[in-house]
């Protein structure tokens, strides 16, 4: 299901792309789009951490 989820959300942030005009709304999509991409590296690095049971990042939490 995650998939899909993440197919909906590009398929809105494409859309919001195509509405940026102006150099001020480019910049505030491509911070929305950064602020998405760390949160999806942040969940896919969680489920990895409990996946292989180990501290990747080094924040002395699994998971």
């Amino acid at each position: 299901m995650g998939i899909f989820w993440d197919l909906m959300q590009q398929d809105e942030l494409d859309k919001q792309e195509k509405k940026a005009n102006n150099l001020e709304d480019r910049v505030a999509q491509l911070e929305t789009d950064l602020a998405a991409t760390r949160e999806l590296l942040r969940k896919t690095l969680g489920a990895l951490e409990q996946h292989v049971s180990r501290d990747i990042d080094g924040d002395g939490i699994t998971g």
